[in-house]
């Protein structure tokens, strides 16, 4: 049988009384009284220092057992952080906006069916079936004899629609040296789910790659942004290697009404649009003495030409990739005062982008005799049924430069107030026309019609201002105004109605943003009014036209002269 252990003080105690009987049993029998009672004193004496002993090994023994305790403890939370460590290596961030619109077009133009249904009825006394030159023809006779009948104007008004934006944001730090981040997103009206819009003649109502995640286009979530960024310096010059799907969407100084951060790298004025690419920064810093100062190469591509599309393996396709390249340098920046610089060139643009519509007719065009003699067919799409676009022509080159200033005032006037302006340019230059059928008949190129191919310059001035309110809100006002040829690569920009900053025209816009919970949930009331003056806003395709002189052939598909929108949203981030 197990024998316990003996304490400390339990072992001396024995001792002790075996000591004290055997001096009983030796003493003499004559031992005197005042011996026993000196003897007895010092029992006293011994007995009082052992409990005094027993006490201290006591505190001993608890505070080994609570020293035990601590290191128990210290290990599970070691041991803890190890495995939070180990199985947490992405940070994941929620964004989440609900967004209420009442949106209403004024004098929105279309052609007459008079004219529309020519094109479904078989020539001679319609186009369909004709060849080019058949169809060419008896458009001019008709403008030559003031048969082009004018446009229908009216009012469109959608006086509610609801739309939910969801975004997931991963960040990663694998060492001080590599890292990722990306996003899920997704951006939804109520009550559709089909991902596919109807088309009214505009980019943003095809999904394509450029697009698919920064406009509503049902219930998917898409790949918006993944990359990875490496960094190091060479000698005193730091510098960033990132390759992936580019976070190009939302760039500056779209961070005020956005009430963000910078939301991408190149500048929304010219770029606001999802593509894949790299980039290649250096932190000039310490070697200009110039505070901010750093200087971005950058490289994407629009369209894969040999890759998924019908004529990828055709011999006879030559269509080419769209591939874009530039710079963005970031002249100065103090926290207070900041100036960048975006320029962006891109070569062999086409006329489209592979993506997927409902169109509300089908143009072709066929070779029937194998005599290079084509004839020209329309349908209408009773059905609407999807259609996959495809791009069916390089039509030239495209340029584009853009000078960002900004400031905060709190410095010298104790006010947190944000002003920015921002001057853009761009320059087409296009090299043919393009050989869709619907767009080869009307002779359009790029920023072109009529087989007319020239360069042409746009230019836009984009201005705002920030302001405190009350309660820690903020009130903010912006304009920005595009000229005749004005055309820059913003279609993913975060809008039902249409980039603001693809107007060739005026947009004014107020908004109020007032945080219920510090930045994590916000409400946002706001209101745009966009007048154009030109038509074709954000498409490469066709010359523009005075909104005030259009005839029915410009307006085959709808055009918009003036639109309010008034939209009221929650955002929630975390």
């Amino acid at each position: 049988m197990k024998q316990k252990k003996k304490s400390g003080v339990s072992f001396f105690a024995e001792i002790f009384s075996l000591l004290f009987m055997l001096s009983l049993f030796s003493a003499p029998a004559a031992f005197a009284e005042n011996d026993v009672k000196s003897l007895k004193e010092q029992l006293q004496a011994m007995s009082r220092q052992m409990e005094e002993l027993q006490k201290r090994i006591t505190a001993m023994e608890t505070a080994e057992s609570e020293k035990k305790d601590q290191i128990e403890e210290m290990d599970n939370r070691l041991n803890k952080a190890e495995l939070h460590t180990t199985t947490d290596k992405i940070s994941l961030n929620v964004d989440l906006r609900t967004r209420a619109e009442s949106i209403h077009y004024e004098d929105l133009a279309i052609a007459p069916s008079g004219l529309t249904n020519g094109f479904f009825v078989n020539v001679p006394a319609g186009f369909n079936g004709g060849t080019l030159a058949q169809i060419q023809g008896a458009i001019a006779g008709m403008q030559a004899a003031g048969m082009i009948p004018p446009v229908e104007k009216y009012d469109v008004d959608n006086d509610i629609i609801f739309s939910n934006r969801f975004r997931l944001e991963m960040q990663s730090k694998v060492n001080n040296n590599l890292s990722f981040a990306g996003r899920l997103a997704a951006n939804k009206v109520y009550g559709d789910s089909t991902g596919v819009n109807f088309n009214h003649g505009s980019l943003g109502d095809v999904t394509f790659d450029g697009n698919t995640s920064s406009l509503p286009h049902g219930d998917t979530i898409r790949l918006e942004r993944a990359y990875f960024n490496y960094k190091n310096n060479i000698g005193n010059v730091p510098y960033n290697l990132s390759m992936g799907r580019r976070p190009s969407t939302e760039g500056p100084p779209f961070e005020y009404r956005n009430n963000s951060l910078e939301g991408g790298s190149p500048l929304s004025t010219i770029i606001n649009w999802q593509f894949d690419g790299a980039s290649l920064n250096f932190g000039l810093e310490d070697v200009t003495n110039i505070p901010g100062f750093d200087f971005k190469l950058c490289y994407g591509v629009g369209f894969e030409s040999d890759y998924g599309n019908s004529s990828s393996l055709s011999s006879t396709s030559d269509v080419s990739d769209v591939h874009m390249a530039g710079f963005i340098a970031t002249l100065f920046n103090n926290d207070t005062l900041s100036a960048v610089l975006n320029y962006a060139y891109a070569w062999d643009i086409t006329d489209g982008f592979t993506g997927l519509t409902v169109m509300p007719f089908i143009a072709y065009k066929n070779d029937a005799n194998n005599d290079g003699v084509y004839e020209y067919y329309f349908e209408k799409n009773y059905g609407g049924f999807i259609s996959r676009l495809e791009p069916s022509t390089n039509i030239g080159d495209w340029q584009a430069a853009s000078l960002l200033l900004r400031a905060n005032f709190t410095e010298w006037l104790d006010k947190n107030i944000d002003v920015f302006m921002s001057g853009s340019w761009t320059h087409t230059d296009p090299s043919q026309i393009s050989k869709n059928p619907f767009y080869e008949i009307m002779g359009q190129g790029l920023l072109s019609s009529n087989g007319d191919l020239e360069s042409r310059d746009g230019y836009m001035l984009y201005l705002g201002a920030l302001f405190p309110m009350p309660l820690k809100a903020k009130f903010g006002l912006e304009f920005n105004y595009g000229s005749k040829y004005w055309f820059n690569f913003t279609g993913a920009e975060d809008s039902i109605v249409g980039s603001k900053l693809a107007t060739r025209g005026q947009v004014y816009e107020a908004y109020y943003i007032q945080p219920i919970i510090d930045r994590n949930f916000y409400m946002q009331l706001g209101g745009q009014y966009y007048d154009y003056e030109y038509t074709g806003s954000g498409n490469p395709l066709g010359a523009p036209v005075k909104i005030g002189n259009l005839s029915s052939l410009d307006a085959l598909f709808p055009v918009v002269d003036e639109l309010w929108n008034v939209y009221l949203s929650a955002t929630l981030r975390w």
